[in-house]
């Protein structure tokens, strides 16, 4: 067991940042947002359909981790998320309900590198995550209010020039559509593949009441997909759920009858983008939630986690990381201490991304790239219990990486 150096303590607490925000104690959204903040200050005053105005919070995000803001509902409201990152910050925010189910995330909807959403909720406690896109350190005022009030960001501009917008990197999209909007038709369970500029409107038809899954994909286009049903009624819409792919849950029932898929490009326009509609399948979406390392999965056996024992100094492990995280668990003794992991791509050519998670799920600390590489390392106070790590790969370089998990003990 080796003891903190002066010089290793000191670089520790400066990556851990600022001072941990109050905990609220048993909401944090299936283990999502931990050390959750009220937006409002209290849970009364958090109340977002009585508060008589939006409610703002500065979220100060360093290390790769998140800030997580919770909020409640009264009663069923249309309600505006917004982040918006002072300088060059660029905030992505994911919107979760009381289970930890994710209801939208965005990065970019609110112009200028801000992230915005409009969503019809339900009665009940949300939290919203904010984190950093390129995990850079970042300053972020995080606003949440109905969709009447004032909001913090610009938004998107929807408006195409004279000549129609056919130019690379113009946003092109289809609007609010209804009955009477013309629709290229797409059965449930199919995907279909055209631009935007080809088609903005698919129209898929319910014989049953369901749920829906809803996806956009080519990251050369970068989709923003919104639903309407047969009136122009709002269901819907994202931006940025995996990457720069859309992807839309519905997990409420939907009534049977004709809805509507309007079609953004925030690239390029012409360049085709698969639409697939399916019946909404809760355990396949957990298990995607595990394979992109943003959900922890069992410990049953049920999904693949190495067992690495305990954390008494020093473990290596190689593996494979993939687009699919790689999940590896271990234990800390009663010590406790610091933890450091490294993952590093054998040859140098991969992008490695690390994810630390606790056994109630929540995330303790996340990191991309550190130092000038494309390796990733983090390192955090841990306590006694079980750690899992999802290990996964950003980039096109070789998969092969090697792991290190080091345990240090304070001085005394």
């Amino acid at each position: 067991m080796t003891a903190f150096t002066t010089r290793l303590a000191s670089t520790c607490l400066l990556a851990l940042g600022t001072a941990s925000p109050l905990w609220a104690q048993s909401i944090d959204c299936g283990g999502q947002a931990p050390g959750g903040q009220w937006i409002g200050g209290s849970e009364q005053a958090s109340d977002i359909a009585t508060a008589g105005a939006y409610q703002e919070q500065m979220a100060l995000v360093l290390g790769g981790n998140t800030y997580a803001s919770l909020f409640t509902l009264s009663t069923d409201a249309q309600v505006r998320i917004e982040a918006q990152g002072r300088g060059a910050g660029d905030p992505t925010v994911d919107l979760f309900d009381s289970d930890g189910n994710i209801v939208m995330s965005d990065d970019d909807s609110g112009g200028n590198g801000s992230a915005r959403a409009e969503v019809d909720l339900a009665a009940g406690t949300y939290c919203v995550t904010t984190r950093s896109f390129d995990n850079a350190p970042m300053t972020a005022f995080v606003r949440i209010g109905l969709t009447d009030q004032e909001p913090l960001t610009e938004g998107l501009d929807m408006t195409l020039p004279p000549d129609g917008g056919d130019d690379m990197g113009q946003i092109e999209q289809g609007g609010v559509c209804d009955a009477s909007t013309p629709a290229e038709p797409l059965a449930m369970g199919t995907a279909g593949t055209a631009s935007v500029a080809d088609v903005p409107f698919w129209r898929f038809t319910l014989t049953q009441a369901t749920g829906v899954t809803v996806t956009a994909e080519n990251d050369m286009a970068d989709p923003y997909i919104t639903i309407y049903d047969n009136g122009g009624n709002y269901i819907g819409e994202n931006d940025d759920f995996d990457g720069l792919n859309s992807r839309i849950d519905v997990t409420e029932i939907l009534e049977p009858g004709d809805y509507c898929i309007s079609m953004q490009a925030l690239s390029d326009t012409s360049a085709p983008i698969t639409v697939s509609v399916s019946v909404y399948d809760a355990v396949a979406a957990q298990a995607a939630l595990y394979d992109r390392g943003e959900a922890v999965p069992p410990l049953d056996g049920s999904y693949p986690v190495t067992a690495l024992g305990q954390l008494d100094s020093r473990i290596r492990q190689d593996a494979a990381a993939s687009d699919a995280a790689q999940w590896f668990s271990f234990e800390v003794p009663a010590t406790g201490g610091l933890v450091l992991i490294e993952a590093a791509s054998m040859d140098g050519t991969g992008d490695t991304y690390l994810r630390l998670f606790d056994d109630l799920g929540r995330l303790v600390s996340e990191n991309d790239d550190n130092g000038n590489g494309l390796d990733s390392a983090l390192f955090t106070r841990v306590s006694q219990g079980t750690y899992l790590v999802a290990l996964s790969s950003l980039g096109d370089g070789s998969p092969a990486a090697r792991l290190v998990f080091e345990r240090y003990l304070p001085a005394k």
